[in-house]
């Protein structure tokens, strides 16, 4: 298993509370063994005025599930994780309903983790694949 037993996803959304993941309505909904999953809504918040998703709102799902896996492969009493660099290829568009973000490792080294984004709609197509850098900091 890649993240801790004791992570809950109550307690990841508890703690996004009153920041940029919750104002988008962006929710943890999945720990699973090698990946993070997370959903956000596709509405006035999230959408460009042209009526599509907002490719800036999919590099933010994208780097929120990113950077939360990798805070949570580390050991949290000595080290945390930030964003480094995302890339991100639009791929179709989602004009309603919610888009999903899955979050697997590439590599997870000392220094630097690498991990792949998937975001996709409700009918499982690609709307958005990012790949995000994150440095780890000593506290």
């Amino acid at each position: 298993m890649l993240f801790p037993q004791d992570i809950t996803l109550p307690m990841l959304n508890t703690i996004s509370r009153g920041t940029l993941i919750e104002h988008l309505g962006i929710e943890y909904t999945a720990l699973n063994p090698d990946a993070l999953l997370a959903k956000m809504p596709v509405d006035q918040r999230t959408k460009q005025p042209m009526g599509l998703l907002h490719g800036g709102a999919s590099v933010v799902l994208a780097e929120t599930v990113g950077s939360m896996a990798a805070n949570l492969v580390v050991d949290r009493e000595k080290y945390y994780c930030v964003g480094l660099e995302i890339n991100a290829n639009h791929v179709r568009k989602a004009t309603d309903g919610y888009v999903y973000a899955e979050a697997k490792p590439l590599h997870i080294g000392k220094a630097t983790h690498v991990w792949q984004i998937h975001v996709t709609d409700e009918e499982g197509q690609l709307i958005c694949t990012s790949r995000h850098t994150v440095a780890v900091i000593e506290k």
